[in-house]
């Protein structure tokens, strides 16, 4: 691998790397949620689940759509869906 794709991959891993933004992502891998959906199931304040959707969104991880007076998030990278479900064969067994 080149240099620049480790640095690539090591941005993005690290971006991931918050359990909020774990458990974001993976609330969102089924479907799109709206900032409150998000922020019910985090169970944290607006002001955080905002501030690591901007991190993940500034990486290129989800992007988001409004309707009305909601903001509705989703995972627009589809390597991270599979990444995700790759890490939850590995370390959640139970779950499937």
């Amino acid at each position: 691998m080149k240099d620049d794709q480790i640095d690539a991959m090591s941005k993005i891993l690290k971006s991931m790397s918050h359990p909020i933004r774990l458990k974001i992502l993976c609330l969102l891998q089924d479907k799109e949620l709206s900032v409150g959906d998000i922020r019910d199931q985090v169970e944290t304040t607006n002001a955080n689940v905002s501030q690591h959707l901007n991190i993940l969104r500034s990486q290129g991880i989800i992007d988001y759509r409004k309707d009305a007076n909601f903001i509705y998030n989703r995972i627009t990278d589809k390597r991270i869906l599979e990444l995700i479900q790759t890490m939850r064969k590995l370390f959640c067994p139970t779950f499937d």
